[in-house]
C-alpha cells in the first residue's frame, strides 16, 4: 500500500523551507507537496478581512490538494483559518488549520491566554479561534490580544532588526499579564528563539511545530487502522 502523502497550502513561499524542516525532522517517511498562492493574504491585508472570494479560492486549492492524492492537508496561513474550516468541512481527507492545536494547548495551558500578531487581519482570526476552543472545552479564560503596531511594516521594508525589536517589547509586557502566549505568526517564533530561558515568564506556543505535531498523531492513527 502507498505511503500516506501529505498537501501542504501556503500564502507566502516563505513558509515552505519552514514547514518542509519541520516535516523532515518529525514526519520523515511521509511524502509531501506544496502549493503556494500568495494572493490570498494579500488579497486579505489589502482589503482588511476575509472576502468570500478569497475563500473561496482557498477552497478551490485544497479540491485540488485533495485530487493531487493528499491523504492529509495542511493550510499554513492563520488569516484564512475560517476559510480552512469551510474547506475541511467540504473536503473528503482531513484538512488542518494551522493555528487550531496552538489555540486548543493555549487553552489547555492557563486561564489568562494572550494572543501576540502584527497584522490585525491574523490577530483577530486566531483570537476568535482561542475564544471558540475555550468554549468548546468548557474553560472560562480571560483573553488578551496584542497587536505589534509598526513591526510588519518593518519587515516588508526589510528592517528584520526593527521587527524583532519591537516583537520582543510587546511579548516582554505581555508575558506579565499572562500565563500562556499564542503566536498567531509563525514569522515571530524567531524572536522567541532569541529570549533566554530563564527570562521565558510563561509558555510561548508556535503554530508550526504544534501544527506538525498533531499531523504525526494523524498519520499514525491512519496506519494503526491499516490491515
Amino acid at each position: 500500500m502507498a505511503a500516506k502523502r501529505l498537501g501542504m497550502i501556503h500564502t507566502s513561499a516563505t513558509l515552505v523551507p519552514v514547514f518542509e524542516q519541520l516535516c523532515r525532522e518529525t514526519l520523515p517517511n511521509v511524502p509531501l507537496f506544496n502549493i503556494v498562492d500568495d494572493s490570498l493574504i494579500k488579497d486579505v491585508i489589502a482589503h482588511d478581512h476575509l472576502r468570500p472570494a478569497t475563500a473561496r479560492r482557498l477552497v478551490q486549492h485544497v479540491a485540488a490538494a485533495e485530487e493531487a492524492g493528499a491523504d492529509v492537508i495542511l493550510v499554513t496561513c492563520s488569516s484564512i483559518g475560517r476559510a480552512v474550516e469551510t474547506a475541511a468541512s467540504l473536503s473528503g481527507v482531513p484538512v488542518l488549520r494551522v493555528d487550531r492545536p496552538m489555540a486548543e494547548e493555549a487553552v489547555a495551558t492557563g486561564r489568562r491566554v494572550g494572543v501576540i500578531a502584527t497584522l490585525r487581519t491574523t490577530l483577530e482570526p486566531t483570537a476568535e479561534l482561542v475564544e471558540r476552543c475555550a468554549a468548546e472545552s468548557g474553560r472560562e479564560i480571560e483573553l488578551t490580544a496584542r497587536l505589534c503596531d509598526g513591526a510588519f511594516e518593518a519587515l516588508m521594508t526589510g528592517n528584520a532588526a526593527r521587527h524583532d525589536e519591537l516583537v520582543l517589547a510587546a511579548l516582554e509586557q505581555l508575558s506579565s499579564q499572562v500565563d500562556v502566549i499564542a503566536l498567531a505568526q509563525a514569522s515571530m517564533a524567531r524572536v522567541v528563539a532569541t529570549i533566554p530561558a530563564d527570562k521565558k515568564r510563561v509558555p510561548i506556543l508556535a503554530s508550526p511545530p504544534l501544527a506538525i505535531a498533531r499531523l504525526a498523531r494523524i498519520f499514525n492513527e491512519a496506519n494503526d487502522e491499516r490491515p
